[in-house]
C-alpha cells in the first residue's frame, strides 16, 4: 500500500503490528527480533519485551525505506500513566533506530495523551530533541496541554469521535460538516493556528472520505489505505474548508492548563474520557497478545549454541 499511493510518512500502532506480524510475508522480521531479544539475555520477561521492541523498530525501518519522512512508533501503552517509564522506553527505542541506521530526525514517537503522556512528550522534546506524536487525543483539553508542552504533532481522533456519538446519542448519521469528530478536529485546528502554536495537528482515525474532505488544509492527515483508494477513484476538486487565516479571525480564547485545571477540563467531556481508556486497554491488549506471540516463537527458536 506505501509502495502504491507513496505517502510522506507513515504510522504504527500495537494493533497494525501484531496483525502484520501474523502475515508470512514478515516471519523474517519476527524471527529476527526473537533473536535479538535471546542474544540480550535476562528473564524471559525482559527477553520478551526486547524482542517486541525490536519488531517495532524493525517494521519502522522497513517503512522508513519506501517513504521520504518520518515513521510515528508508538510506546507501550501500559506506561500510559508512567511519566519516566514513557521516558526511558522512547529513548529506548530511538537507540534500537540508531543501530540500524535510522536518526531520530525520522522517528516520531507516541506516546498517548494523558497528562503523564503529554508531560513525557514535554521532556523527550526539549532535553533530548526526540519528536514526538501524541496520539488517542480526544478532548480539546489534551489539544492544549499539548501545545503548551511543545510536542512535534498531535494526532486527533476523529472516527473514534464519531463511533462514540453514534453508539451514545439518537442520531446515527451526520453530514460532514456536522460529524463530531471533523468539529473537534476544526477547533484545534484554528486555536493552534489562531494563537501560533507550532505544533502539526495531524487528523487520524477516519471512518469515511466525507470526513478527509471536510478537513482539507488541516496541516496532514493520517488515511487508510482502504480510504485512499476510495478516494483516487474520485475525481473532484477539493476546496480547503482549513486556512490560517481563516482561523486567526475566529473567535476562540487562549487558555492555559496546569495539572488540576487539565484533569477537569477533560473529565467534563465523558466522550473523550471513555474513549481514551478505551484505546489505551485496546492497545495495550493488542501489546499483550504481540508478547504472547513472541513468547512461543521464543520458545520455538533454537537457544544460542544449540
Amino acid at each position: 500500500a506505501i509502495d502504491e499511493y507513496k505517502p510522506l510518512d507513515a504510522t504504527t500502532n500495537p494493533s497494525l503490528i501484531l496483525a502484520a506480524a501474523q502475515m508470512p510475508a514478515y516471519q523474517k522480521l519476527v524471527d529476527d527480533a526473537v533473536a535479538y531479544g535471546k542474544k540480550l539475555g535476562g528473564s524471559e520477561e525482559e527477553q520478551i519485551k526486547n524482542a517486541s521492541d525490536k519488531l517495532f523498530v524493525l517494521f519502522g525501518a522497513e517503512i522508513l525505506k519506501r517513504i521520504p519522512g518520518r515513521v510515528s512508533t508508538e510506546v507501550d501503552a501500559r506506561l500510559s500513566f508512567d511519566k519516566e517509564g514513557m521516558i526511558q522506553r522512547a529513548r529506548r527505542l530511538i537507540d534500537l533506530y540508531k543501530e540500524v541506521g535510522v536518526g531520530k530526525d525520522r522517528i516520531l514517537i507516541k506516546l498517548s495523551s494523558t497528562w503523564e503522556g503529554i508531560q513525557a512528550g514535554r521532556v523527550l522534546e526539549a532535553e533530548y530533541g526526540i519528536h514526538c506524536n501524541m496520539t488517542l487525543l480526544f478532548s480539546f483539553a489534551q489539544a492544549v496541554a499539548c501545545a503548551e508542552a511543545g510536542v512535534t504533532l498531535i494526532s486527533p481522533f476523529v472516527g473514534r469521535i464519531l463511533d462514540w456519538y453514534v453508539a451514545n446519542g439518537d442520531k446515527k448519521t451526520y453530514e460532514p460538516s456536522e460529524d463530531p469528530g471533523v468539529k473537534s478536529v476544526t477547533k484545534i485546528y484554528n486555536y493552534y493556528k489562531k494563537f501560533g502554536y507550532k505544533t502539526i495537528v495531524m487528523g487520524a482515525s477516519f471512518r469515511n472520505t466525507g470526513q478527509i474532505k471536510a478537513l482539507t488544509g488541516c496541516d496532514y492527515l493520517t488515511i487508510s489505505p482502504k480510504l485512499l483508494a476510495e478516494l483516487s477513484k474520485e475525481h473532484v476538486k477539493l476546496t480547503p474548508t482549513l486556512s490560517v487565516k481563516e482561523a486567526q479571525a475566529c473567535d476562540l480564547e487562549k487558555i492555559h492548563l496546569d495539572e488540576k485545571a487539565f484533569r477537569w477540563h477533560h473529565n467534563e467531556d465523558q466522550m473523550a474520557v471513555e474513549k481514551l481508556s478505551d484505546g489505551i486497554r485496546r492497545f495495550a491488549a493488542d501489546a499483550v497478545k504481540l508478547e504472547r506471540m513472541l513468547k512461543v516463537e521464543t520458545t520455538l527458536l533454537p537457544q544460542p549454541g544449540v
